[in-house]
C-alpha cells in the first residue's frame, strides 16, 4: 500500500470502534452505576492492566485530578511491572498472577473500593488473578476486554466486552482495542465525576489551575457566572483556587 492507502485503511478500521462500543452501552451503564455507588459511599476506583491496557488506565487515572479537582488517591492506575513499565516493557510482568493483588494491597484496597481490570485479550494472568482475588475478598470488580466470553470476564461482576474485530496489524492491540479501551475509560470516569457533582452544566468547575490556559478558562467561567470584569474575576479565582469556590464566594457576598 502507498502511504495514503495505509492511512485510509487504518482510518476505515478506526471508524468501526465507536459503533462497536454503541452495542455495549448497557454493560458500560451497569459498570458506571456500580462505580458511582461505591465512590459516592467513599470508595476508590482502581484500574489494573499490563502493557497498553495498563498505560491507558494510568492515563485516565492521572487526568482525573486536574480535570475534576479530585484527590490523586481517588482514581488509581496500576500497571504490571510498576511505574517503569509505563515507558519500557517489563518482560513477563503480565504473566505474574500474584503481582496484581500485591500491588493493590500496597494501597490497602478493601471492600469499599472498585477494581476494573483492563485486558484486550481477556486472558492476561496479572489481571485475571487480580480480579479473582478481589472477588474472594469481597471487592466489586469490572473489566474492559475486546474478546467475548473471556476468562477475565468470569471474575468481573460487571464485564464489558467490546468486539472490535481483527487489528489492521494482526495482534497489535494498541490500535482498535486500545482506542476502544480509551473511549470506554473516558465514558466511565467522566460520567462518574459528573454524577459525583464535579461538573456544573458542562463546565469543569473543580479543575486545577495548573497553567495559564486553565486560569484564563476558569476566569472566563467566573465572568459568565458572576458578571464581574475579567481582572476582578481572575483575582477572585486565584484567591479561592477553583471556579466553584470563586462563584460561591461571590454569591455569598451578594
Amino acid at each position: 500500500m502507498s502511504t495514503l492507502e495505509l492511512l485510509q485503511n487504518i482510518n476505515k478500521e478506526d471508524k468501526t470502534v465507536a459503533e462497536s462500543i454503541a452495542k455495549k452501552l448497557s454493560s458500560i451503564e451497569a459498570l458506571t452505576n456500580a462505580v458511582f455507588h461505591q465512590m459516592k459511599a467513599g470508595g476508590r476506583l482502581f484500574y489494573i492492566g499490563a502493557g497498553t491496557s495498563g498505560r491507558l488506565g494510568i492515563v485516565d487515572a492521572s487526568e482525573c485530578p486536574p480535570t475534576f479537582g479530585v484527590d490523586h488517591n481517588l482514581v488509581i492506575g496500576i500497571i504490571a511491572g510498576g511505574d517503569g513499565a509505563i515507558r519500557k516493557a517489563v518482560e513477563f510482568a503480565e504473566d505474574n498472577g500474584d503481582l496484581a493483588w500485591k500491588d493493590l494491597q500496597s494501597y490497602a484496597v478493601n471492600s469499599s473500593d472498585f477494581v476494573i481490570g483492563i485486558a484486550a485479550s481477556g486472558t492476561t494472568p496479572y489481571v485475571l488473578n487480580g480480579l479473582k482475588t478481589c472477588q474472594e475478598n469481597g471487592i466489586k470488580t469490572g473489566c474492559i476486554c475486546c474478546n467475548e466470553n473471556t476468562p477475565i470476564s468470569r471474575y468481573a461482576d460487571f464485564p464489558i466486552e467490546i468486539l472490535v474485530g481483527p487489528e489492521f496489524v494482526t495482534g497489535s492491540t494498541r490500535m482498535k482495542s486500545g482506542t476502544a479501551q480509551k473511549l470506554v475509560l473516558n465514558m466511565i470516569s467522566t460520567s462518574v465525576m459528573i454524577k459525583l457533582g464535579h461538573v456544573v452544566d458542562n463546565r469543569m468547575v473543580d479543575m486545577q489551575l495548573s497553567n495559564n490556559k486553565l486560569v484564563d478558562r476558569g476566569t472566563i467561567m467566573v465572568v459568565e457566572k458572576t458578571g464581574l470584569a475579567y481582572e476582578e474575576a481572575k483575582k477572585l479565582l486565584l484567591e479561592k483556587g477553583s471556579v466553584r469556590a470563586a462563584v460561591d464566594e461571590f454569591n455569598q457576598e451578594k
